[in-house]
């Protein structure tokens, strides 16, 4: 059985592939620039750039099953090439927002219902996973920590289940190669519900330094992050945000349903990236 995995460059898809490879999977590494990757002796590295349906096939071709980032653009192209190959089995990397009440309306969960839509329309069988916010989120704080030790929020207090990057690596490895799971959808979290503050007081405590946290207003935030943010998916983050200030987070067992191990709290995310925090 050959396993595909896109987005090989991506923090998930880079620790998968060596889960598979190290349990004796015959897997083929994909990404847009594959010239980017350097997998153990053994593992086939492709193109496959979701942006562009010409590379789908000779990535496809000879693959059993898929481990999919949700990119929207050709999602029906995809689909219909892997049925072509022979694909019986795709694991998507979804995300919570799919979820949210009105997810119709925000364009962060639209883009992931759109090809968990086209999955579920197609006769090949997916599975998706679902985490909700991925703890490397907080590495968007790691210049500001180290240039001004002090960290501007909109919404300090809002509180997410941050996951490690290993755990959801670790749920697609057991998506893919564990027949029991498939056809699943799975909310994957961390182990704990915490607020941003919450997250930075771990990130301060693990590299021993003092970091502050300044409220700003939306507004503020939202001009601040204007050159590299979308306005549509910045409205959307406030919006969650706006919503989830005070109010804790689900918490599931899904890793733990999974895997066969709990979830890694994001204290141990933090020891694991301390080194982007140091000076």
């Amino acid at each position: 059985m050959t396993i595909l995995v896109t987005g090989s460059s991506g923090r998930v898809g880079a620790a998968l592939v060596p889960l598979l490879h190290g349990a004796g999977h015959d897997v083929r590494a994909a990404s847009r620039r594959p010239e980017r990757l350097s997998p153990a002796p053994g593992v086939e590295v492709v193109v496959c750039d979701l942006g562009d349906p010409g590379t789908f096939a000779a990535a496809l071709d000879g693959v059993d099953s898929v481990f999919l980032y949700a990119e929207p653009a050709h999602i029906g192209e995809f689909v219909r090439q892997a049925r072509t190959a022979g694909v019986t089995h795709i694991v998507l990397l979804s995300s919570s927002s799919v979820v949210l009440p009105r997810a119709d309306d925000n364009p962060i969960a639209v883009a992931h219902l759109d090809v968990e839509r086209a999955l579920t329309a197609s006769p090949v069988e997916a599975t998706f996973l679902r985490p909700d916010a991925f703890a490397t989120n907080a590495y968007q704080w790691a210049g500001a920590v180290r240039t001004t030790g002090a960290v501007d929020l909109p919404y300090p207090r809002a509180y997410t289940s941050p996951i490690h990057e290993a755990d959801i690596a670790d749920a697609a490895f057991a998506a893919l190669t564990e027949a029991r799971h498939r056809g699943g959808a799975f909310l994957l979290t961390g182990p704990e519900s915490l607020t941003f503050a919450d997250q930075i007081a771990v990130l301060a405590e693990i590299t021993g330094r003092e970091i502050a946290v300044n409220a700003r207003t939306p507004e503020a935030w939202r001009e601040a992050t204007s050159a590299f943010m979308p306005p549509p998916v910045a409205k959307a983050l406030l919006q969650y945000w706006a919503a989830q200030d005070g109010v804790r987070s689900e918490v599931t067992d899904a890793v733990q349903h999974l895997t066969g191990h709990p979830a890694r709290t994001f204290t141990t995310w933090a020891r694991d990236h301390a080194a982007a925090f140091a000076d």
